[in-house]
């Protein structure tokens, strides 16, 4: 998704927390987990945790039913060890970073006409001044019976940013401990370099959000009482939210049990931001090629629906996610979005490998 199209509101958040299938819950019965056993090297970074390399079996399970097209086929991956924040990256450990170096987000320029143009189709038409401020996009409860027109829940919001994020009087005070949200691809890749780390990729964001079990449908295994593991929408989406977990929006990470390797929210409260370009041949091409070890995704991104926008692959599901309208926080989710795109649903985290971690630690 790209923040011309939601200024103009012609193809509307394609990159959207759920997919527009309404689909009934079915029992999932799958193969018996398998524990991996997990080996930490000493000495590791702090907030971080040791995830063991392994090979698993990547993609949807064939009795999902609330897979989408560009989870399948399944196949074979392997990735070398690596280390992984515990939790999402917070309002605080954002505001460190902001204080350091002045960097201003996305959300908080003016879009800028000669680069939004490159994404959209020849000739299209330049939308008015007033469309083009400091803005972001906002979901809004709405009542409808139509799940397929995106564009009645999301709104183009002048002042929604990072430290704003519903608009201009939302505040993250007394927020630390959430996870930072309105941040595109482009501002998380920049606090990142800044802690000398990098964007998961896909492949490895799956591996560690399966917590070391095998053939499950969530991080947690297949247990459907899904608002007792994560912070996802109870009740009827888009209109009603009970607020039975007592958020509306994200929670503070670490409110729910970790998986298997100790890390935190990797289904629910906020999707999350990978290295890998989305190409919706991805996994097709991948599963003629046997095992793959450590992809890094696709070389050149594609999506039919959006062609002139390259997007990056988000991965964990969010607040918004519920069985009504989606099923997002399972382990092989998929979605995906423009780089310069920033939404109150999106944040990220971070990973090295140990090798990374011992040049960061000689020069500290």
């Amino acid at each position: 998704m790209m923040r011309f199209t939601l200024l103009l509101s012609i193809i509307l958040l394609l990159c959207i927390s759920c997919d527009q299938k309404r689909q009934t819950e079915e029992s999932i019965k799958t193969k018996e987990s398998k524990e991996i056993k997990v080996e930490t090297p000493k000495d590791g970074p702090p907030g971080m945790v040791w995830i063991t390399g392994d090979q698993f079996t990547m993609g949807a399970l064939e009795n999902d039913s609330y897979a989408r097209t560009d989870e399948k086929p399944a196949h074979e991956v392997k990735v070398s060890g690596f280390w992984m924040d515990i939790n999402e990256v917070t309002n605080s450990e954002f505001r460190k970073f902001i204080e350091a170096t002045g960097y201003v987000t996305t959300a908080e320029k003016k879009p800028d006409w000669e680069e939004l143009k490159k994404q959209v189709p020849p000739g299209t038409p330049k939308p008015h001044d007033s469309m083009l401020v400091a803005a972001s996009m906002v979901f809004t409860p709405v009542d409808t019976d139509n799940l397929f027109d995106w564009s009645q829940w999301w709104s183009w919001v002048k002042g929604a940013n990072w430290q704003h994020p519903q608009g201009p009087e939302s505040s993250i005070e007394g927020k630390e401990d959430h996870p930072v949200v309105q941040v595109s691809w482009d501002d998380a890749q920049a606090y990142l370099n800044w802690v000398g780390k990098r964007f998961p990729t896909d492949a490895e964001w799956e591996f560690a959000a399966r917590g070391g079990l095998q053939n499950k449908l969530y991080p947690w295994g297949n247990d459907t009482n899904i608002s007792a593991f994560g912070n996802t929408w109870q009740g009827t989406f888009p209109l009603y939210n009970s607020l039975k977990d007592g958020y509306f929006t994200t929670a503070p990470v670490r409110t729910y049990q970790p998986n298997g390797y100790g890390l935190y929210d990797m289904a629910g409260n906020v999707w999350e931001w990978t290295s890998d370009w989305y190409n919706v041949t991805y996994y097709k091409e991948s599963a003629d090629q046997g095992v793959i070890e450590d992809p890094k995704g696709a070389d050149k991104p594609f999506d039919p629906r959006q062609p002139y926008t390259p997007q990056r692959i988000q991965r964990g599901g969010s607040f918004l996610c519920n069985n009504s309208y989606c099923s997002s926080y399972r382990a092989s989710a998929r979605m995906h979005s423009s780089q310069d795109t920033s939404q109150d649903h999106v944040g990220f985290r971070g990973v090295m490998t140990q090798e990374q971690w011992e040049v960061l630690k000689n020069k500290q």
